[in-house]
């Protein structure tokens, strides 16, 4: 399992280091976030940012075989489930993967949170994730507020929500 997570790595690098990223602007905080379509795991349309004005959105990008992708998604359950009545929002955007991958990812984990399909890539590479997990903190004006580089704690997300909520 351990050999077949380096692959997926090593083949997700590749793909990075293929992307040609150059002409887009560099994302700030401050900056509008990127507006794009996606598919839900459900089938329904998902249009950001229209649909999720006035929520804070925490805008993840993963993937199943990403070592720290479980244990992250997992932790965060709780605390979406105690701070969605607030407005907070998971948007967990899945990265290249089939529907019944991340189908069976989600199911196993028990998530209620908002999942996407990045079928092709494109919304990762508008983001500009060179790696997985990346988390952004969107406010509920449409405006990126934080980004989270790699595994979070429950604590450490609370950390970077709180000011928005």
């Amino acid at each position: 399992m351990r050999l077949l997570q380096v692959f997926h790595c090593l083949i997700f690098s590749l793909l990075l280091t293929a992307c040609d990223t150059g002409d887009l602007p560099t994302i700030r905080n401050g900056d509008p976030a990127p507006a794009f379509t996606l598919e839900r795991l459900d089938g329904s349309p998902l249009r950001f940012p229209e649909q999720y004005r006035g929520q804070v959105v925490a805008l993840r990008f993963w993937a199943d075989w990403c070592p720290y992708c479980y244990g992250e998604m997992k932790a965060l359950e709780p605390v979406y489930r105690r701070r969605h009545k607030e407005g907070l929002v998971i948007l967990a955007v899945n990265v290249m993967q089939p529907p019944e991958t991340v189908r069976r990812f989600v199911d196993e984990l028990g998530l209620s949170y908002e999942i996407a399909l990045d079928r092709q890539g494109e919304v990762m590479r508008l983001y500009q994730v060179m790696g997985l997990p990346v988390t952004l903190i969107i406010d509920r004006q449409g405006a990126v507020r934080s980004r989270i580089l790699g595994e979070s704690s429950p604590e450490v997300f609370e950390q970077a929500i709180a000011g928005w909520l």
